[in-house]
């Protein structure tokens, strides 16, 4: 699973490069994601609505099994 999350963390990657940041997949645990934003996105206080509108509802329409994003 966490090659396919890889993956998809591959193509928002782009977006968030874009803007100065980027997310590091820490870990998947079940369910699970563990997220890390760094760079831009890292002290932003957008980051919460980046991270539940962009890297989680994109990682549940490409991957069903993902419950939820929490980050690290």
């Amino acid at each position: 699973m966490e090659e396919r999350v890889q993956a998809a963390l591959d193509k928002i990657r782009p977006a968030l490069q874009a803007d100065g940041g980027d997310v590091e997949l820490v870990g998947v645990e079940g369910g699970v994601v563990k997220v890390r934003l760094v760079g831009a996105c890292r002290g932003c206080p957008m980051s919460q609505l980046t991270l539940a509108n962009g890297v989680e509802r994109v990682l549940k329409q490409e991957i069903p099994e993902v419950e939820r994003v929490e980050p690290v």
